[in-house]
């Protein structure tokens, strides 16, 4: 017996259950629409429906979500929820090269506290898209806020940020925030590492993701990869360690370190 054929015998078999009628549509009749409804039943998370809205948009890069992407997130908040539970309190928190803010919609879907997150970029393309990823927090009094910057740029110890409101035609009030605790997932990107490190001050919650992936075109921007781990916790020196590891991701390892600066 055929797939289709199967698929065409469930859903009447189970014709109160609208998921076989959506798996025969996105498998006989590849209806994209079908294939996130029957996703959206299976969790709500905002990461789903903002791929639905975007996928088809040739200005969204999808790497976002590849399995490397998601694999690394994932270690981060799986790791960070093993530590001591005072550490689930991350405050407010500054996302460094946050992209299109995908970590921070897993951050906050995840049973980690948070007051706040910043995510910085200096692609102003990013914005728009890390809003649409979390749209629910950005909506509830700016617990999330993609800002265009270049976090060489930003004061670690307080930082005053305002925006364009689109809704009022003017720019918004200003609003100080010190951070808690910094995340980048991005240092293999960070061309003078060592000096954007240098400008976290003592005391901070650091989460800083690397990779050995030097085998990569130029354009990908990997100018500061890690030979392994070792080297890495050379480059990011910190007054306690909490967790330092090795992900295997196939065609390179990435290394995570978290700690207090």
């Amino acid at each position: 017996m055929q797939l289709y054929e199967l698929l065409d015998k469930f859903e009447i078999l189970f014709k109160d259950d609208e998921r076989f009628a959506d798996l025969r549509r996105f498998f006989i009749d590849k209806d994209e629409n079908s294939f996130f409804r029957l996703l959206s039943s299976m969790t709500d998370s905002q990461i789903v429906d903002t791929v639905r809205k975007l996928h088809n948009d040739k200005n969204f890069n999808k790497d976002c979500i590849s399995r490397g992407q998601v694999q690394s997130k994932t270690w981060l908040i799986e790791e960070l929820q093993k530590i001591n539970p005072k550490i689930y309190d991350l405050g407010t928190v500054f996302l460094c090269a946050g992209w299109y803010g995908t970590l921070a919609t897993m951050l906050f879907e995840s049973k980690i506290k948070i007051k706040r997150i910043l995510s910085f970029d200096i692609d102003e393309s990013c914005i728009k898209i890390a809003e649409m990823f979390n749209k629910p927090w950005y909506e509830k009094q700016w617990k999330f806020k993609a800002l265009k910057k270049d976090i060489m740029e930003i004061d670690y110890n307080s930082l005053d940020w305002n925006f364009w409101s689109t809704k009022n035609n003017r720019m918004s009030y200003t609003i100080t925030d010190t951070p808690d605790t910094i995340i980048n997932t991005s240092c293999e990107h960070i061309k003078d590492f060592d000096k954007w490190y240098a400008k976290i001050p003592a005391g901070k919650l650091v989460i800083l993701q690397s990779n050995d992936y030097f085998n990569v075109p130029e354009e990908t921007g990997h100018v500061n990869c890690s030979k392994n781990l070792l080297e890495f916790e050379k480059q990011t020196p910190m007054s306690k360690s909490l967790y330092e590891g090795v992900l295997d991701l196939g065609e390179y390892n990435r290394f995570m370190r978290i700690g207090i600066r």
